[in-house]
């Protein structure tokens, strides 16, 4: 409620043009109220609240807002405070701008950067994209395992504030080689004049320089750290990567593969700021894909056409039949896809998987297909639905319902496997890609169990 009545005043304040009162309100704001604002105001008013805010704080919240609006916000704001901006924020949030940028805007903002930052940019831009080197930020606090506790707190005291995380230190030797890592606490539970490498044990975790992302993201769940260290092939301290900025970037991975899921192309921006165009042009593909799968289940009908026109009563059962498997494919492809997300699968488990999904599918088909089997025989018996053959139609249901659920299982389970093989994302082994895949084989082992109980009565 006080956020609201902060924000409701300085919106009024705003479109007064009161700048006195503007930066008084904006010193008693954080910058993630002051970010959140920021992102829903208009350009004008974005850059009159920005011009009313002291460096410290400008900078802080501009690393807060949307790629969208910062770039924006480069192009109207004062040269001077542009070029302020682009030195102050983080080198890790530099980095990730900065590649939304054309080559020309890239260039432009490179010159305004002091001689250091320049050079830090342009490492971290050297590094391959969606690599740990983009991600790192190169703001940490380095020790010497010869120096005392009591020299390393002046150290900290003195350099703390240029750090990203006080809550964990890097040992280096000479030449930078990483050593080991020591958490705060250790340092403030020691004696003053014990030496570093008494209480170093060399035992550290770090992510090397050219990892993909994901990696980070994995080892920040498997060891529960605040920060990791990032090394080069000869073991050489480059930087940090932070636990917020792998969670943003484990969210935008998420976001991404809940869209592969739906069967469309990750947006890569907010959904709001995606335009109609842009958004069929990401939809369109896969649902022709998926439409011309389609059509191939109306070929599979086709060539069942005179057993449907000789046992029309098969025909009704033909979405149950489907869509069981559909369900069941969707199902076991969600398990394994998000299995593999997490490191709790690998490409090695696939025989493991197959065993699993393939028992499980026999259970579920059996469940499915005993209660298709029940409902074809009490029709019959209350309504008299399927004439004299409503035995062999209940057990032609039954098989197939239990055939399409476990192929359909074994179908979810193992394509994953087989896309991630062939260096694609599992993500796109989508749910409607499964039930569209399904329900062409479906069909075919629907009327093969049809064919094979039914011929000489309703065949």
């Amino acid at each position: 409620m006080e956020t609201v009545e902060k924000n409701n005043g300085l919106l009024g304040l705003l479109q007064r043009g009161d700048k006195e009162k503007i930066k008084e309100a904006v010193a008693n704001m954080l910058p993630d109220e002051l970010a959140h604002l920021i992102n829903n105001l208009p350009e004008g008013m974005q850059v009159l609240l920005f011009r009313n805010m002291d460096r410290e704080k400008a900078s802080q919240t501009f690393e807060l807002l949307d790629v969208n609006n910062q770039k924006a916000l480069l192009d109207v704001l004062p040269h001077r405070q542009v070029a302020l901006l682009i030195n102050d924020i983080a080198p890790d949030v530099r980095t990730a701008l900065l590649e939304e940028l054309s080559v020309e805007g890239i260039n432009k903002h490179l010159r305004l950067l002091t001689q250091g930052e320049r050079t830090i940019a342009l490492k971290l831009l050297g590094y391959p994209e969606n690599s740990i080197g983009r991600l790192m930020t190169p703001d940490y606090i380095a020790l010497k395992q010869d120096w005392a506790v009591n020299e390393v707190l002046d150290h900290i005291r003195e350099h703390g504030a240029e750090s990203e995380t006080l809550d964990i230190f890097y040992i280096v030797d000479e030449k930078g080689k990483l050593i080991d890592d020591i958490k705060v606490g250790e340092l403030l539970l020691a004696d003053p004049s014990t030496k570093v490498k008494d209480i170093s044990d060399g035992k550290f975790i770090s992510l090397s320089v050219t990892d993909d992302e994901e990696v980070a993201i994995n080892e920040f769940k498997k060891y529960n750290r605040v920060a990791l260290p990032v090394t080069d092939a000869a073991g050489t301290l480059l930087g940090i990567v932070t636990f917020d900025d792998v969670m943003q970037l484990a969210e935008e991975e998420d976001t991404e593969d809940i869209q592969k899921f739906g069967a469309v192309e990750a947006l890569d921006e907010p959904y709001m700021d995606v335009s109609v165009l842009q958004m069929i042009k990401k939809r369109a593909p896969w649902l022709v894909i998926l439409f011309i799968g389609e059509l191939f289940t109306a070929s599979a009908m086709s060539y069942f056409e005179n057993e449907i026109s000789r046992a029309l009563v098969l025909a009704l059962f033909i979405p149950l039949i489907v869509s069981s498997g559909g369900n069941t494919g969707s199902q076991a492809a969600t398990l394994i896809i998000r299995a593999m997300a997490l490191g709790e699968v690998t490409m090695d488990d696939w025989w493991k998987i197959m065993r699993r999904e393939l028992i499980s599918g026999l259970f579920l088909g059996l469940i499915l297909g005993l209660i298709g089997f029940i409902r074809v025989i009490a029709w019959s018996a209350v309504f008299h639905s399927y004439g004299p053959h409503s035995f062999l139609i209940g057990i032609t249901i039954g098989c197939a319902v239990m055939g399409v659920v476990m192929w359909g299982t074994l179908m979810g389970s193992m394509l994953p496997l087989v896309i991630k093989r062939f260096g694609a994302d599992p993500a796109t082994s989508s749910a409607p890609f499964i039930a569209t895949l399904v329900d062409i084989t479906g069909i075919a082992i629907y009327f093969t169990f049809a064919a094979l109980f039914l011929r000489g009565t309703l065949l």
